[in-house]
């Protein structure tokens, strides 16, 4: 089974996690193979810059994109974060507006563009005194994340009972 949609109840949830114990499940929220090799590399040159860098997420898509804000990698339980430990909403900083006073060092600043027709672009920025390391993805047609979804059917056939991510599907 492949599951794509987003805003599951909690008792959703637990039933998907249930029918994962027997039969494979890909359970993903994005199916493009670009966004999910940004994730992964997100979380990597967290670990290699450590704390020092400052980290910033914009998103920009469409302005009929339905959802909240950076849904993306958020679900289920693939952290873009600095550590495996941090849940996301704990460290998300949403904007920025008046006197926010001094960031945090775990704080991931959030901002989250709409306009036009743009299908998706999320680009991760890295920023410590004199340097700055930003990693982008852009998403031009719809027809990548079908195509990511068909990698994850034909891989989830040969796996055995369980709960799966995008992640998985790439070995990552």
């Amino acid at each position: 089974m492949v599951v794509g949609t987003t805003g599951h109840t909690e008792v959703e949830r637990a039933e998907l996690r249930k029918i994962s114990e027997q039969i494979p499940m890909v359970w993903s929220s994005n199916f493009s193979t670009g966004v999910n090799a940004l994730f992964w590399l997100t979380r990597k040159t967290a670990e290699i810059l450590g704390p020092e860098y400052d980290m910033e997420i914009v998103e920009n898509a469409s302005s009929s994109e339905k959802g909240r804000s950076q849904r993306h990698g958020a679900k289920p339980g693939r952290n873009p974060g600095r550590s495996a430990k941090q849940q996301l909403h704990e460290i998300v900083r949403h904007g920025r507006e008046g006197m926010v006073g001094e960031r945090s060092a775990v704080e991931i600043g959030m901002h989250s563009v709409r306009g036009g027709d743009v299908v998706g672009d999320h680009t991760v920025i890295f920023a410590t005194t004199g340097e700055r390391l930003e990693l982008t993805h852009k998403a031009s047609s719809r027809e990548t994340f079908a195509a990511g979804a068909l990698r994850a059917a034909q891989w989830v056939t040969t796996q055995k009972p369980g709960l799966y991510d995008m992640q998985d599907v790439l070995g990552l």
